[in-house]
């Protein structure tokens, strides 16, 4: 979760002003957008190693398959790449939220409203990058098992970024659960993260012990 630098959206920022952003002694940007943007390096490279296996006669039986891989992988970049900004623009909305006056009983009321709304959009945003990172990772299993194995690190590159993205966007939903008031909504959402990190951690296993065996194959 983290505070825009600027009114530019940072997915249109080049490398080098993201990454002084990110360095910069501001809360902005910070770890959430940096989860979604591993989250699009995944997939960027998930669709990558699907380009590189199609159109080739010797990969003929498994064309369709990659072809399809690769347009899912487009699609959930594109996706990335929303959350990228929408993370900060959350962090924007929970310190607006703190901003509210609280002078009168009924405007602490409705500070407290606000801020319990805007934590709870805070959480809405990493844990869509967790769930994108997650279904990435079903994607480059398939893609590090029958992907061109000239690519194959490439899809084991993938893997890691992926779960990189599923831990980074764990960990601000996290920190934005323990303020929220609503205990059953705490519970549950603390269980679909865990789920859903057990899952990254399996299917990268599986991806990355691929991508070995092909490596000595």
């Amino acid at each position: 979760m983290s505070e825009p630098a600027t009114t530019t959206q940072l997915v249109e920022e080049s490398v080098v002003q993201f990454a002084e952003h990110l360095a910069a002694d501001s809360a902005a940007p910070g770890g959430g957008s940096a989860a979604a943007l591993a989250g699009v390096l995944a997939a960027s490279l998930t669709g990558m190693v699907g380009r590189l296996t199609t159109g080739r006669a010797k990969f003929a039986e498994v064309d369709a398959t990659m072809r399809a891989i690769a347009t899912q992988a487009d699609a959930q970049r594109a996706a990335l790449l929303t959350l990228v900004d929408a993370d900060a623009a959350a962090f924007e909305e929970v310190m607006a939220a703190f901003r509210w006056p609280r002078a009168s009983a009924e405007q602490k009321a409705a500070r407290s409203t606000a801020i319990q709304a805007a934590y709870k959009g805070a959480i809405a945003v990493p844990l869509q990058t967790l769930t994108a990172a997650v279904d990435l990772l079903r994607l480059l299993v398939i893609v590090t098992e029958i992907g061109n194995p000239n690519a194959i690190t490439d899809g084991g590159v993938g893997a890691l970024l992926a779960e990189a993205a599923a831990q980074g966007a764990a960990l601000n939903v996290r920190v934005n659960l323990s303020a929220l008031q609503d205990a059953d909504l705490v519970a549950a959402t603390a269980a679909q993260v865990d789920e859903l990190l057990a899952q990254a951690a399996q299917l990268r296993g599986q991806a990355l012990t691929q991508v070995m065996q092909r490596l000595s194959a």
